[in-house]
């Protein structure tokens, strides 16, 4: 099995600021999105306002955003990758039967940018897009799901992730990765991630001390082939468990 470190939502770079949190709970905000890739407004999910105030007046109501992954009901997650990441989860072996955690960067009122845990997806099937049935592939589209409105690699690579999941409804601190005062990249880990390892985090030098990692800036899809350990398996479950309270 592989648990993806994926991650999503505004941050300096993409959109401005951090996503909020609001009333305890962890709001992620979608990155935008440009014309045709895109029928759904920050206005539209209700996030508006925290996107005026995250991007600091470049975006608003009216702002196309980049919906996905999206989270539907019954505990069902879309999931649509591309490009250079999708490359990276192929050549990693990413399919039915791994997970996605979901982070971004966060931040509540008065407090320090941070990395958080919020949301994950188990994933049942992987379907390329360009590959895919015209009426399904139209399901999708009405839904709002980007990659079904328009292929957004040149490569033609987009790809859905799908299956049952589910996001955090408050800020636990379980679902921190950032350790406390510090810079948003220098982590708290599971002691086994070391041993494991992690895509894009090769260098002996990120990993400082046991249960302590520095990650790399950017970056979309961080991967741990875990295979059958029963450690990373009770963790994953515990994550998900204090995602579902």
């Amino acid at each position: 099995m592989r648990i993806v470190f994926s991650r999503k939502g505004f941050d300096s770079a993409s959109g401005g600021g951090p996503s909020p949190i609001v009333a305890g709970r962890p709001v992620t905000l979608p990155i935008p999105a440009g014309a045709g890739l895109s029928r759904t407004t920050y206005g539209a999910l209700g996030l508006g306002d925290h996107a005026a105030k995250a991007s600091r007046g470049r975006l608003g109501a009216g702002s196309l955003c980049h919906h996905d992954p999206m989270f539907l009901n019954g505990g069902k997650v879309l999931l649509g990758q591309c490009g250079a990441a999708q490359t990276h989860l192929a050549n990693h072996g990413v399919r039915a039967g791994d997970v996605f955690l979901f982070f971004g960067l966060f931040r509540e009122e008065g407090g320090k940018p941070h990395h958080r845990l919020f949301g994950y997806l188990r994933v049942d099937e992987v379907l390329p897009l360009a590959a895919m049935d015209p009426a399904r592939k139209a399901e999708l589209a009405a839904l709002g799901f980007p990659h079904a409105l328009a292929l957004h690699a040149s490569s033609g690579n987009d790809t859905l992730y799908r299956g049952r999941g589910g996001q955090a409804s408050y800020a636990s601190d379980a679902l921190r990765l950032t350790e406390h005062g510090a810079s948003p990249t220098n982590w708290r880990v599971p002691e086994w991630l070391a041993k494991v390892g992690l895509s894009y985090h090769h260098n002996p030098a990120r990993w400082t001390e046991p249960g302590r990692l520095k990650s790399v800036a950017r970056g979309q899809e961080f991967v741990a082939d875990v295979g059958e350990r029963a450690d990373a398996r009770r963790w994953l479950e515990a994550i998900v468990a204090e995602m579902e309270i």
